[in-house]
């Protein structure tokens, strides 16, 4: 009986062991990929090396943000479709994409592409470098 209690005690230390171990490896896997995750949405860089490869995009209106970031992972203009669209949403661009057919690079980062994708920012910036020379 004093064996059975023994055997017991064991099998109950081993479980808590895994379990705390089990919950260790889950947050760090989870902080890890939260980690990366975080840095590539400030800077994620384009797909492939210049000169790229030129690919149509066809926005249509009422495009919504995770289908125009579907869109784009398909025709292999950018890697992950969820940071596209988070990107987007936490862009100056979010509220500026305008429907149109675009000419868009393989060559091109995220940031490259909300900017040809909303030509009345690329107006105002353009407007904005000239004043910012001329001064």
């Amino acid at each position: 009986m004093n064996l059975n209690k023994i055997l017991f005690a064991f099998i109950k230390i081993a479980f808590t062991v895994m379990v705390v171990l089990l919950i260790v490896f889950g947050t760090i896997n989870l902080c890890r990929t939260g980690y990366d995750y975080g840095y590539r949405l400030f800077t994620e860089t384009a797909v492939d090396l210049a000169p790229g490869e030129d690919v149509l995009v066809l926005v249509e209106p009422g495009t919504s943000g995770h289908t125009l970031a579907r869109k784009l992972e398909e025709k292999g203009l950018i890697r992950d479709a969820k940071l596209f669209y988070l990107q987007l949403k936490l862009s100056a661009y979010s509220k500026s994409i305008e429907p149109g057919t675009y000419t868009l690079n393989t060559s091109m980062t995220p940031k490259e592409m909300m900017i040809a994708m909303s030509p009345g920012e690329q107006e105002t910036q353009t407007t904005e470098a000239t004043e910012a020379a001329g001064e």
